[in-house]
C-alpha cells in the first residue's frame, strides 16, 4: 500500500495552474466544488479567525459576473491603455470556466494583522488547488486589477475584501514538469 506522503508529494509536484482556455465543456458538479471548498476550511488560521469567504459563480451567474469584470476593466482602464482583446478575453474566460470563485477575506483587525488573514487565505487556496488536482479539475488563482472594485457587486461587508478569482474546469492538458530551481539554493542551515 502506498504511503500517504508519497501520494501527497506526487499531488503537490503535479499541481499546475490550468487556464480556462484549456477547459472542456464538461461541467464540474456542485458536489465536487463543495469538496474542493471543504478542503479550504482546514487551512491554518491564526486565532481561528477562519477569514476565508467564497462566492461561487456558475451558469448564468458566471456569465453576468464575467460581464461585470469586463465592464470594470473598461471603466477603470485609461482609453489609451484599453485593449479590446483583453476585454474580449475577460468575457471568454468566464464562458470557458465551469465556475469562478471569488477569494474573499473577512478581516479581524482587532485580533490579527491583515497579512496574517491573507496568509490564511493563501493556505486555503493551496488546499483548494491540491484538492482540485487530486480530482483532475484544472484551476488557477487570478488577481486582476478589477478585484479592487468588486466590493459592491459582491455585497462584501465593511471588513471584507476580495483578493482574487479562482477559475475551475475539467481539462485534457498533458501533465508537465514544474520549473523550480533546487531547494538547496533556497535554504541556509545554522546549527551552532
Amino acid at each position: 500500500m502506498e504511503q500517504e506522503i508519497e501520494i501527497l508529494s506526487r499531488i503537490i509536484k503535479r499541481r499546475r495552474s490550468i487556464f480556462p482556455v484549456s477547459y472542456t465543456n464538461q461541467e464540474v458538479p456542485v458536489k465536487v466544488i463543495q469538496q474542493i471548498l471543504e478542503s479550504a476550511n482546514y487551512a491554518p488560521t491564526h486565532k481561528l479567525t477562519q477569514p476565508w469567504r467564497f462566492i461561487v459563480f456558475r451558469n448564468e451567474g458566471k456569465t453576468k459576473f464575467g460581464k461585470e469584470l469586463a465592464r470594470l476593466y473598461k471603466k477603470t482602464t485609461p482609453v489609451h491603455q484599453f485593449l479590446q482583446k483583453k476585454y474580449d478575453s475577460i468575457l471568454e474566460k468566464a464562458e470557458q470556466a465551469s465556475c469562478i470563485i471569488t477569494l474573499n477575506v473577512e478581516l479581524h483587525s482587532d485580533k490579527v494583522p491583515e497579512w496574517e488573514e491573507l496568509a490564511a487565505l493563501a493556505c486555503a487556496v493551496q488546499n483548494m488547488a491540491l484538492t482540485a488536482e487530486a480530482l483532475n479539475v484544472g484551476a488557477y488563482w487570478s488577481s486582476p486589477g478589477m478585484i479592487a472594485d468588486l466590493k459592491d457587486y459582491l455585497n462584501l461587508g465593511e471588513q471584507e475584501k476580495c483578493f482574487g478569482l479562482f477559475y475551475m474546469g475539467y481539462h485534457n492538458e498533458e501533465p508537465r514538469d514544474a520549473i523550480r530551481t533546487p531547494i538547496e539554493e533556497k535554504i541556509k542551515w545554522i546549527e551552532s
